[in-house]
């Protein structure tokens, strides 16, 4: 299984980013699919996810700017975000587990496969 995140960048505060996740080695839609952020010296938190039947949650910190989807035809996950704060800096990851239940979906070690990361940097 491999996850690849891509999209990051540098924007501006209010600027807009679209990350992607490219899934390969896995049957896509029986997977979860979480984003997470994790920005220096401080721990990797949940973000958002989708789940196999397109439900999505987000973290109350980006609950209207953030949006999370996923096609399964193309093996993708994405994470839109929109108006972007210099506290949305952080290296985003996207992760994927097939048995993700409902009492771990925002914490990390619910999800077995990870991406590599990519840099997401909002300046001021």
């Amino acid at each position: 299984v491999q996850l690849q995140a891509s999209g990051g960048g540098l924007v501006q505060a209010g600027d807009s980013l679209r990350l992607s996740c490219a899934a390969s080695g896995l049957t896509f839609s029986s997977y979860a699919l979480g984003w997470f952020r994790q920005a220096p010296g401080k721990e990797r938190e949940f973000v958002a996810t989708v789940s196999r039947s397109g439900s999505t949650k987000y973290a109350n910190s980006v609950e209207g700017r953030f949006t999370v989807s996923r096609d399964n035809a193309k093996n993708t996950g994405t994470l839109q975000m929109n108006s972007l704060k210099p506290e949305d800096t952080a290296v985003y990851y996207c992760a994927a587990d097939p048995q993700i239940i409902i009492s771990t979906l925002r914490n990390p070690s619910g999800y077995r496969y990870w991406g590599q990361g990519t840099q997401v940097t909002v300046s001021s």
